[in-house]
Order: C-alpha cells, then sequence, then structure tokens
C-alpha cells in the first residue's frame, strides 16, 4: 500500500477515534495533516487573543522542512498509536 492510501486511510481513522486525543496530540494531528497536504506554513501568524489559531499556526509551523512524505509518515504512526490506546 502506498504512503498516500496509508494516509487517507489514517485520516479516516482520526475521525473514528473512541477517545479524544490529548490537546497536544490534536496540534501534531493538525500539524502534520497541513504539512503532508499542504507543505510548509507561509501564512501569516494569527494575532491578539485568538490562542487556538496561534497554537494550530505553531503547531504546523514548528513542522517546516519536514517532507511531504514525512509528515505522511508520523501521522499514520500517530493515529495507529491512538488507535491502539
Amino acid at each position: 500500500m502506498s504512503i498516500t492510501a496509508q494516509f487517507k486511510e489514517a485520516v479516516k481513522n482520526a475521525n473514528s477515534l473512541t477517545e479524544r486525543p490529548s490537546n497536544e496530540d490534536l496540534l501534531k494531528i493538525y500539524g502534520l495533516y497541513k504539512q503532508a497536504t499542504e507543505g510548509d506554513n507561509n501564512t501569516e501568524r494569527p494575532g491578539g487573543f485568538d490562542f487556538k489559531a496561534a497554537a494550530k499556526y505553531n503547531a504546523w509551523k514548528n513542522l517546516k522542512g519536514t517532507s511531504n512524505e514525512e509528515a505522511m509518515q508520523q501521522y499514520i504512526d500517530l493515529i495507529n498509536r491512538l488507535k491502539s490506546a
């Protein structure tokens, strides 16, 4: 199975996790998904008091330079870990 097919399967699995992941894991999931699907974050940082948007921005920005394939693999590994927890 190709990495892309495994990634798509992991995305489906992420939506059917039995327990809600921790906020830290949710941010990792978000950042890895954005890195895998869009590449490096070149958007402007959200301002002011939008803490949720800022956290999501940082989670994605911290993955700068990570290849799409590496981000996909990390996403797959994280979802598989959460699924078996």
